[in-house]
């Protein structure tokens, strides 16, 4: 019983130490918390353009990638560029596909960005500017005054080509000027119903290897192209080789210039860390490869710089994928991360604090000690200094009460020694004390005597 009331004891030092520290730690743990990013969400929503295009085949796929990671990506299809920023800015979408150049991005504007945020760019996209006759043309002010399908309205098509012609002085608001887009263009110009057609698509879409191959249709080749590299950022340069597209037939007759955009992955500001990451890692897996006009590995990249760059998409082209997430399941690399926003200052508070317990319950357990000390020590001074011989029972009365302090005191068997002393120390004074009485009464015997 004596061993267990000694451990319950012990037992009740160290949880009267432990209890600042416990308190401590669980603030730093709560304020810590308010810093842990939410759990990603399991569905998300991409905005990509018709089912026939390549934003949807792509979207297909990057849902492919995000499935096995337990990350549902739901796929709707728009209108084109202008609709899928719309959708984004108004919440309805996540993730969208946005063509290059839609969006101008007003110079300087870096101090506020928006809502919207670039993931990079997955793919080059041709300019093809589709034109009936035998005269070359290799500018598109030659253009001017023929009918031009140019996209539907609210398409990034149409944006692009607005752009171009109104660089060649040719009005935007021109009747010639036609919203004719893909096939119906083609079929248009096949028709002679107009005279040239802007396509942006990639060079093994249906629609480009039907104008390409058809007789008496021909490509610009931009002669001015460096120049609208310089007008245009957001635009590339990319050379269709003679006769790729037919040997026997020598198509193209000639290499041919082209200017090219770029498909852009867009996302919220407020889209998960975690899932954009998975969405970079899906974008470098689908579009990584070589192309056409690309070369392994040239995508994904910030080409685009009419939305500022995603901070989790800058942390990825610097150092590549989290680093949790090379060796971990998805779901276990996301956790992991969670919890080491709580343990990193439970580590840092814990240490420090842990560092000091033992001389703080030391501190505690001495504490109890110092203070019967503190009165033995005002006792014996007292003594010494003041010693009134008429008061020398109420001298002995305090005595006593030390000890009897000292007696009841409950402290840890590791501290027993401390006990000891002190009752030793409580003789000594209690023997100066003696002394001085027998002093005393000699003293009054000598007096007697007298």
């Amino acid at each position: 019983m004596e061993r267990l009331r000694a451990r319950l004891v012990a037992l009740r030092f160290m949880l009267a130490t432990a209890w600042p520290i416990i308190l401590i730690t669980a603030v730093g743990l709560v304020i810590a918390y308010q810093f842990v990013a939410p759990e990603p969400p399991r569905r998300i929503t991409i905005s990509t353009g018709s089912e026939a295009g390549a934003y949807h085949a792509y979207a297909q796929r990057y849902a492919a990638v995000l499935a096995s990671k337990g990350i549902t990506l739901e796929i709707r299809t728009s209108a084109g560029s202008f609709q899928n920023v719309e959708r984004l800015e108004k919440g309805e979408a996540d993730v969208a596909f946005v063509q290059g150049g839609v969006v101008a991005r007003p110079p300087g504007d870096d101090d506020d960005p928006g809502p919207l945020r670039s993931l990079g760019s997955v793919a080059y996209e041709p300019v093809w500017v589709f034109y009936r006759g035998d005269r070359r043309v290799d500018k598109l002010y030659h253009l001017d005054g023929q009918r031009i399908a140019v996209g539907e309205d609210g398409s990034g098509i149409r944006g692009l080509a607005l752009q171009l012609l109104a660089a060649n002085d040719i009005s935007a608001d021109s009747p010639n000027l036609l919203p004719l887009a893909g096939l119906t263009a083609a079929e248009a110009l096949q028709r002679e119903e107009i005279d040239a057609a802007f396509i942006v698509a990639a060079q093994e879409a249906p629609v480009v290897q039907v104008m390409l191959r058809s007789p008496g249709l021909r490509v610009v080749s931009f002669s001015q192209a460096d120049a609208y590299l310089r007008l245009f950022p957001f635009l590339s340069k990319i050379i269709l080789p003679r006769g790729v597209v037919s040997l026997v037939r020598d198509l193209p007759p000639r290499d041919t210039v082209l200017l090219a955009t770029t498909a852009n992955v867009i996302v919220r500001d407020d889209l998960h860390p975690a899932v954009a990451s998975l969405l970079l890692q899906a974008m470098t897996e689908v579009n990584g490869k070589g192309g056409f006009f690309q070369r392994a590995g040239e995508f994904p990249a910030y080409r685009d710089r009419s939305f500022a760059l995603s901070p989790e998409a800058e942390r990825y082209y610097k150092s590549g994928p989290p680093f949790l997430q090379r060796y971990l399941p998805f779901s276990m690399a996301v956790l992991v991360e969670r919890l080491f926003v709580m343990i990193l200052p439970l580590v840092m508070l814990l240490l420090p604090l842990l560092k000091f317990a033992p001389s703080i319950y030391n501190w505690r357990v001495r504490s109890k000690v110092i203070r019967c000390y503190g009165d033995l020590k005002l006792l014996e001074s007292n003594l010494r200094q003041h010693h009134d011989p008429a008061r020398h029972a109420d001298y002995a009365q305090k005595l006593q009460e030390i000890e009897n302090t000292a007696s009841t005191l409950k402290i840890p068997l590791a501290f027993s020694d401390l006990l000891y002393t002190l009752r030793e120390h409580i003789n000594l004074v209690r023997d100066e004390l003696r002394r001085l009485g027998t002093r005393d009464d000699k003293n009054e015997n000598g007096d007697d005597k007298q």
